[in-house]
This record gives C-alpha cells, structure tokens and sequence, in this order.
C-alpha cells in the first residue's frame, strides 16, 4: 500500500519537477524508498535501483529494503491512476512507530550529553541526563507491553524489556550522581548495542 502511494506521489509530482526522497539519515529508507519507485515507475531495472542503493550508502543491513527494491517491477498505469491521490501534507508517526523515533531522539541527545562530560550542554541547557534516561527507560518499558510486542514471539517483548533494564542502570549511575564519564560512556555503549541487536533481529 505504501509503495503504491509513493509511486503515484512521485509520478504525479514529477510532472512539475525534481522530487527528492529523504529519511532520517538520508540514505537508507530514503534510497529503498527512491528506488523502489524508479523500478516500478519503469526508469531503472531492480538491479540498477540496488546498485543506486548503495552509493547513496544504505546499510548492507537492511535486508528489507533491498530486497524491495529487488522484488519491485514496472507497475500498470491502470494500478497507479486507481490509487488515491489524496495526499495529507503530513503523516506523523503513531503507535509503536511513534515510540521507535522517540527512542532514536533520545539517543541522538545522548551523543550531545557525553560530548559534553556528562553534563547538561551548553547549547542544550534543557537536557537533563538522568531525565532523559528516565524517559528512554520508561519508554522501552511501556513499548514492552504494547500491542507489537504482544504480537511477536515472546522474545520480543523480553528483548525491549531487557534494553529497558540497560537504560535503567544508566539513569542509576546518573541518579547517583556517578561522574565517572568512562563507566557512563560504556554502559551508553551497551545500550546502543543492545538496540542494534534487536534491530538486526527483527527490523533488518
């Protein structure tokens, strides 16, 4: 369904010009998304779309992505013209989405704390460490819970659980008033690997 949204997007769009594709880092969902349009809209084959994939340098990780794009082939003008062209100007995340780009936020700030020595930035003074670990916490906790989770194998739940427990111990140290930036960086660390892990295992 989305596919067929983007390809009538983009080709309704083109008509008054360049129409540019971007995600949130620009070159993985972004250049799955551009090609898989290209292929199914006819101006590339599979294989040229997935070489274009990457050189805009999306992750060999993400399996899913090119194997849209490898999967994609030129879709019927009748198809496309039957698809609705009523766009919203904005489609903001909702539910278990919603609560993965929350986590990614709160990671980013993350990266300007410990730049920082583990103290509130000075460009950023309304960024609290422990508050944000709190709230990475609390957010894995109540993801956990949701409906998604309860959807997928036990495993899942337990993953995001246990990612939870990780941010849990940072916001312990950081409570405790820990100053130790080594100790700190390192159990940020783990909680990033831990995000990664589950993100191969089951988003990849």
């Amino acid at each position: 369904k989305r596919k067929l949204e983007l390809v009538r997007a983009t080709r309704d769009a083109v008509a008054d010009g360049p129409v540019y594709v971007h995600c949130h880092h620009g070159k993985h969902r972004s250049a799955g998304a551009a090609a898989t349009v290209a292929v199914s809209l006819g101006w590339l084959t599979s294989q040229e779309a997935t070489e274009r994939m990457k050189v805009s340098g999306t992750a060999p990780d993400y399996k899913g992505l090119y194997a849209c794009a490898a999967a994609a082939g030129v879709i019927e003008t009748s198809v496309i013209d039957a698809v609705p062209a009523d766009f919203p100007e904005v489609a903001p995340p909702a539910g278990f989405v919603r609560g993965m780009v929350e986590l990614d936020e709160i990671l980013e700030r993350f990266k300007a704390i410990e730049k920082a020595g583990w103290t509130v930035p000075k460009d950023h003074p309304d960024l609290v460490p422990a508050a944000e670990a709190g709230r990475m916490a609390d957010l894995l906790r109540f993801l956990s819970q949701g409906e998604r989770a309860q959807s997928k194998i036990a495993d899942f739940g337990t993953r995001l659980k246990a990612d939870g427990d990780n941010v849990q111990r940072l916001e312990a140290m950081l409570l405790a008033g820990d100053k130790d930036a080594r100790k700190l960086s390192t159990q940020l660390a783990i909680v990033a690997a831990s995000c990664k892990d589950c993100h191969t295992k089951y988003r990849d």
